[in-house]
């Protein structure tokens, strides 16, 4: 660890940093579902998402292994070039946190790294080829192919069951529920927790502490899988409340077949090395489950928004990675600003949260709904 200096540290703690808001912004992909249909408690449910989380971290590392030696080329990394790719990853997380909006953290950091690469090192630093085949391509099919088999897993729930009485059927769902959202949970911190590990090892490597294309260590697993849960147990119930209840009113049923559906695809991209994103394989699982049930309300608006933050995701945090590189890059002071810049921006965008808070208690209802009168 003798190649380990001041940035390096910093750096590590703002991957971290990083990580605990993929946990909180991601919180919704395992448990909105299980919480809007009243099958978990809320916070019960952040709990075991947060333990599995931090379970799925210690699973696989080819994820982590495609960030560090895949999308960019680590000989031309510097840590300040990491730096600067997660503060645009960590800036759009919190804006669409803010929004509800319930956007890829994975992509996020992709477009931050990329972008930050790409300014400080050149267009040769990004590997466009394995961009497109490990982010791009994913991206486009993986909600494509989680919606469908929701939408054909609740058409087939909804079939089987139609003859059975309603009360033991939403009884057997729910404890279905249970057991699929601790799989989504598990799936995500095999899948997520592994791109904070891909940065970490990224930074070790270009300063010569680790060899090129090595996998990470035990303490980067370890530190990055406790980052995730305890970012997970806190609860991002903006993006929780959209997933849960601003897409498609969701019943026991439809609830199991998104997650069963998600967890599948999750876990065999997650064998692959595909470092896609979680939300929206769930978000694409959820969308078919209302197509799947006769009589269900698909909130349109609500999809499309999602899907414009989709699009924007990669090119904004790339935006911001590559302005941040540009200061970052020029020396410490330049790292110095970038980061008290990067905080206050921070810090205002979690003030104008707590403007209007979504916590526990209100996450099933929706702005605008009507409450029933005190009696």
């Amino acid at each position: 660890m003798e190649h380990v200096t001041f940035l390096v540290v910093v750096v590590i703690i703002t991957a971290l940093a990083f990580d605990f808001t993929n946990g909180f912004h991601d919180t919704a992909n395992a448990m909105a579902t299980s919480i809007a249909t009243g099958a978990l408690r809320p916070r019960t449910a952040v709990a075991i998402s947060a333990v599995l989380n931090l379970a799925g971290a210690f699973l696989s590392v080819e994820v982590a292994k495609t960030i560090s030696g895949g999308i960019v080329d680590d000989r031309l990394v510097t840590p300040p070039m990491v730096f600067a790719g997660l503060i645009g990853a960590i800036l759009w997380n919190l804006l669409t946190w803010l929004l509800g909006l319930p956007s890829s953290s994975s992509h996020a950091l992709f477009g931050g790294l990329i972008g930050a690469v790409w300014v400080g090192a050149g267009v040769q630093g990004v590997h466009f080829g394995t961009v497109l085949e490990k982010v791009l391509v994913p991206a486009l099919a993986s909600p494509l192919i989680a919606g469908f088999v929701a939408m054909t897993a609740t058409y087939l729930a909804y079939t089987i069951t139609a003859r059975a009485r309603h009360e033991p059927v939403t009884a057997t769902f729910r404890f279905g529920q249970i057991v699929s959202a601790s799989l989504v949970s598990l799936a995500h911190g095999t899948n997520d927790a592994q791109k904070t590990m891909g940065v970490i090892t990224l930074t070790l490597i270009s300063t010569g502490t680790l060899a090129s294309g090595s996998a990470p260590p035990f303490w980067v697993i370890g530190a990055a899988g406790l980052a995730i849960a305890l970012g997970t147990y806190l609860g991002g119930w903006r993006i929780i409340r959209t997933m849960g209840k601003g897409i498609t009113e969701i019943e026991p049923p439809q609830g199991f077949a998104a997650e069963a559906s998600a967890t599948t695809v999750i876990l065999a991209s997650s064998h692959l090395g595909f470092a896609l994103s979680t939300t929206q394989v769930v978000s694409g699982a959820i969308l078919g489950t209302g197509l799947g049930r006769r009589l269900a309300r698909v909130r349109w608006g609500v999809a499309g928004r999602m899907a414009l933050a989709w699009l924007l995701t990669l090119p904004a945090a790339a935006a911001v990675g590559g302005v941040a590189a540009a200061v970052a890059t020029t020396g410490t002071l330049g790292v110095t600003v970038a980061a008290l810049v990067a905080v206050a921006a921070a810090a205002g965008l979690y003030a104008a949260g707590r403007r209007d808070p979504v916590h526990a208690g209100n996450v099933n209802e929706l702005p605008g709904t009507p409450q029933p009168a005190a009696a």
